[in-house]
């Protein structure tokens, strides 16, 4: 590349229709001009993507979260990266914030499908040539693409927020609302300075879960509750209820994904939760009006910004964590 061009003129970044907020963002941290793209639907529902801009020989980057519309969202994603694919872009890297059907990533009774396998099989047939996610449902789905994967975490933009407020939290304990989220929760600990404690939950049905037992102490201190993502809230308000029980004086709910859906709002408005840390990883646009006085939404853009910016370079992302609590695994 000539010296004279800047280090980020090759670097092209495009938004799907619902995370071009955060793309904004994204742009905004690395001075660069969001990439001239338009997403359409015809009316028989079909979905078309136009570049405006060319590409051709260009390290392009799409950001699309595959949050609800989910369907919608995914197949603008596979039609995006086609698009990009046959317009001769060197390299077609996914940012999906969050990735959907994370969860379907093994089967766990018999005759149902392995739904985050077949994403990660799609986006490949598509011609993705890289994928980057923050805070995976499940670790291993990394390794259903037979691609390069940087797995981010969230847990800096949480970690800064947290010692912004940090003073007037008093003692605080980090509390895992289940056995799955214990290292990222204990790493988060080690960093704050916090106790640990562990909920035991039983899980019922996909809507109902029973909180089960508390493992350590809460009484009279500052419960901070981190997990991947709040889906219909059942889990994390069971488990705010089940920390006052025990003599907790106050309870913050921190997740990446605010997916928010069925009774969340409900639940959340209801619960004994003061504060509902979430990330922009999803747009939340009015749907969280219910809860606006207790929301706090951090933003992801500078650390997808940094991220994409290192891959660009060929530099380390993993660099990015050296001092965080790090991914669930």
């Amino acid at each position: 590349m000539a010296a004279h061009h800047s280090e980020n003129h090759d670097l092209k970044i495009f938004a799907g229709r619902h995370c071009r907020g955060l793309t904004e963002r994204i742009c905004a941290h690395l001075k660069l001009p969001i990439g001239e793209a338009r997403t359409t639907i015809f009316p028989d529902t079909e979905t078309f993507v136009k570049l405006e801009e060319d590409v051709r020989g260009r390290d392009c980057f799409v950001v699309l979260s595959t949050c609800a519309p989910v369907n919608d969202n995914l197949m603008e994603l596979l039609i995006f990266i086609d698009c990009l694919k046959r317009a001769s872009a060197d390299r077609v890297t996914v940012v999906t914030p969050y990735f959907g059907y994370g969860r379907q990533d093994r089967k766990d009774e018999g005759r149902v499908p392995i739904t985050a396998k077949l994403v990660a099989n799609v986006v490949t047939a598509a011609g993705a040539d890289r994928v980057m996610a923050i805070d995976l449902h499940a670790a291993q789905i990394q390794g259903f693409f037979d691609l390069p994967f940087d797995h981010l975490t969230a847990t800096p933009v949480f970690f800064d927020y947290f010692m912004s407020i940090r003073n007037g939290l008093g003692d605080i304990c980090m509390v895992s609302p289940d056995v799955g989220n214990v290292k990222v929760a204990e790493g988060f600990a080690k960093l704050l300075g916090a106790d640990l404690a562990v909920i035991y939950k039983k899980r019922l049905s996909g809507e109902k879960v029973s909180a089960g037992e508390l493992i350590g102490s809460v009484k009279d201190k500052t419960v901070l509750m981190f997990d991947d993502m709040i889906s219909t809230a059942g889990t994390v308000c069971e488990a705010a209820r089940l920390v006052m029980d025990r003599g907790a004086s106050g309870v913050i709910a921190a997740a990446t994904h605010a997916v928010l859906v069925g009774p969340a709002m409900q639940r959340l408005t209801e619960s004994p939760i003061s504060k509902v840390i979430v990330t922009n990883s999803i747009p939340t646009d009015g749907r969280v009006d219910p809860i606006r006085s207790k929301l706090v939404e951090l933003c992801i853009g500078p650390l997808l910004g940094e991220a994409i910016h290192r891959i660009h370079r060929n530099q380390s992302v993993s660099a990015l964590f050296n001092k965080t609590a790090g991914t669930k695994r």
